[in-house]
């Protein structure tokens, strides 16, 4: 069992528990266990959400990994998915995130992922472990111009959302209606500039909640852990669909416009229904974990599809789908993979990708869920 890491990295109460000293161990372990296997300085990137304790976590790790001669690119607030593609597109080494998801302010977390953009596995954290608990930290130490450097690359963030417009610009001109409407609710997270740039760069028609973060205020009483604000946003407001964030912004809920919540489940259902449809899903095949709802395992059936189930953690959903090829997988929580965009869930590309009308007629067929 792992003494720091749980199934979405270390996430503890901040400066208390998850303290600078253990965050600096974890990055100075990390560049140690990464740097075995290069030739070269490795480069990381570190990416963070809204709270308060942001930078302080952001400091202790950047120092951690200046000190073993890693360089470090400070992505600044950015969603977790923004963190993974860029980590690939730009072939960094890894890359890093300082966030505790939908937990409330107090806490805080560090995910790594690897070059691929993907978590990393459990053996490598096991290994950062051993390396944390193995008394030679405090000799693992760059010297003279040995030591890494860091630069504020905030700007990479244009990178992120042109690849919607690559992917979608053409398909949304297309198929847009002029009352098309969608409601969208950032929780005061890592989303709450990006996620308006993504909508406004592809001309969607959005309104817009709980984006003006604090520090505190991150997933209060908003987005994906309570849908109550986004529901009577929608029906006041008489949008077409509703989209509610986590402060990380790598999974979501959605609400219809009569206020009726989509899940992870409901939106596995629709994806693999359309992939099916346009001949696009890989081996017929959609990959959940076992707290998804009976409902979908009856969907899958009546739709012949195959159903492949996990333990919980979108980590391990990924795991399976790279072992056999599928292109699909999630979480009834809404972390949401398409393998053939992103590594991880990336709730823009999700929710852009298959449009309202089809949402509403689909959703019938999955009311057992």
């Amino acid at each position: 069992m792992r003494k720091y890491f749980g199934t979405d990295g270390i996430r503890r109460i901040a400066n208390t528990e998850l303290t600078p000293e253990l965050v600096y161990k974890v990055a100075k372990a990390g560049a140690y266990v990464l740097a075995k296997h290069l030739d070269h300085a490795p480069t990381i990137l570190i990416g963070r959400d809204t709270r308060l304790s942001g930078t302080l976590i952001e400091s202790a790790m950047t120092a951690g990994f200046l000190s073993y001669g890693a360089n470090v690119k400070l992505l600044e607030v950015m969603p977790t998915p923004a963190v993974a593609y860029l980590t690939k597109k730009l072939k960094a080494d890894a890359s890093v995130v300082i966030s505790a998801s939908h937990n409330t302010f107090e806490f805080n977390g560090v995910k790594y992922f690897s070059n691929k953009g993907m978590k990393i596995s459990d053996e490598i954290e096991k290994e950062i472990e051993e390396v944390m608990d193995s008394g030679k930290i405090d000799e693992l130490n760059a010297v003279h111009n040995k030591i890494g450097v860091s630069e504020v690359a905030t700007e990479l963030i244009d990178e992120y959302i042109f690849l919607f417009r690559k992917i979608f610009e053409d398909n949304i001109e297309e198929h847009m209606r002029e009352n098309f409407v969608v409601g969208l609710d950032v929780a005061n997270g890592a989303t709450y500039k990006v996620a308006e740039e993504v909508f406004k760069k592809l001309g969607i028609k959005y309104k817009i909640i709980n984006n003006n973060p604090d520090g505190i205020n991150i997933n209060h009483n908003c987005g994906s852990t309570n849908l109550e604000g986004l529901k009577k946003f929608v029906i006041d407001n008489k949008l077409s669909l509703g989209i509610a964030y986590d402060g990380d912004g790598d999974r979501c809920l959605a609400v219809d416009e009569n206020g009726k919540e989509i899940d992870g489940d409901i939106m596995l259902a629709i994806f693999s229904k359309y992939l099916q449809e346009k001949g696009k899903l890989k081996n017929n095949t959609l990959v959940a974990t076992i707290m998804s709802n009976l409902g979908l395992n009856k969907f899958a059936e009546e739709n012949n599809l195959q159903l492949k189930q996990t333990k919980v953690g979108d980590r391990y959903v990924l795991e399976e789908m790279l072992k056999n090829g599928y292109n699909l997988g999630g979480e009834q929580s809404g972390h949401i993979i398409m393998l053939d965009y992103n590594p991880t869930g990336d709730r823009n590309i999700n929710l852009i990708n298959v449009n309202t009308n089809f949402i509403r007629k689909k959703c019938f067929i999955i009311k057992t869920l």
